[in-house]
C-alpha cells in the first residue's frame, strides 16, 4: 500500500467515525503514520481531503455495482444483484463505509463541502439502479412504474438500511436481506420469478454470510 492509499485509508475511517467537523488532518495524519505536511502535499486542505476519500470509496462501490449487474439477467434480478452487491460491500468495508454515509446527497453536507460534486457523483448509482428498472420493465420481470422515481425508492431503502447498521443502535440480524425481499416484493409483476429464491450468489448467500462479513474491514 503506497502511503497515498494509507492516508485515503485512514481519512475514511476518521471521517467516518467521527464525522466531517470533528475530524482533523492532524488526526488523519496520525492514523497514516505520515507528516501532517504529506497529507497536505496529496491532498490539500480538509475539505479536499474529504472529498477524495469519498470519492475513492464510491468509485470501489461503483464498479463492484457495475461488475454485479453486468450479464444476461432480468431487470428484477438485477435490482436484486445491485441490492446484494451493495450490502456486501457495506459489511466488507463496514468500517470505512460510513464516509459514504457522511458524504453524500442524502446526508446533512458541511457549508464548506461542494454538495454539487458529491450529488453528480452519486448520481451514478440511481443512474445502474434506472437502468435496471428499465429493463426488468421491459422484459416483464418489473411492474410499470415510474423509472426515476422507482430508482431513488430503492436507493432511499437502501441508505435507510446501511445508516441504520452502522449509525444507530438499532440491530437486525437480517435487516439486509429484508430490505431486499421488501423491495423485490414491491416490484415484481405477478408472474415474475422471485429472483432471491432462483438466483445462486445474491441475497441468500448474502443473508447466510452476513455474521462473518461483518468481520472485514
Amino acid at each position: 500500500m503506497t502511503r497515498k492509499e494509507k492516508i485515503l485509508r485512514a481519512a475514511q475511517e476518521a471521517f467516518g467515525q467521527l464525522g466531517f467537523s470533528a475530524t482533523t488532518v492532524k488526526d488523519v495524519a496520525g492514523r497514516a503514520e505520515v507528516s501532517f505536511g504529506l497529507v497536505s502535499h496529496y491532498f490539500g486542505n480538509k475539505q479536499q481531503l474529504f472529498l477524495a476519500a469519498g470519492f475513492d470509496m464510491a468509485d470501489r462501490l461503483y464498479t463492484r455495482l457495475e461488475e454485479a449487474v453486468a450479464g444476461d439477467r432480468t431487470g428484477l434480478e438485477s435490482v436484486v444483484s445491485y441490492m446484494t452487491a451493495y450490502f456486501d460491500f457495506t459489511n466488507r468495508h463496514r468500517h470505512r463505509f460510513p464516509i459514504l454515509l457522511r458524504c453524500s446527497p442524502f446526508s446533512h453536507m458541511e457549508p464548506e463541502v461542494d454538495a454539487t460534486k458529491v450529488a453528480a457523483k452519486f448520481r451514478h448509482f440511481i443512474d445502474v439502479l434506472a437502468r435496471c428498472v428499465s429493463r426488468g420493465m421491459a422484459d416483464g420481470s418489473i411492474r410499470p412504474l415510474p423509472v426515476e422515481d422507482t430508482a431513488l425508492i430503492i436507493y432511499g431503502n437502501i441508505i435507510g438500511s446501511v445508516r441504520t447498521s452502522l449509525l444507530t443502535a438499532y440491530r437486525s440480524e437480517d435487516l439486509f436481506g429484508e430490505t431486499i425481499r421488501h423491495v423485490e416484493r414491491s416490484l415484481k409483476t405477478a408472474h415474475a420469478e422471485a429472483a432471491v429464491t432462483t438466483m445462486p450468489g445474491t441475497a441468500r448467500d448474502l443473508i447466510a454470510s452476513q455474521p462473518d462479513s461483518t468481520r472485514h474491514s
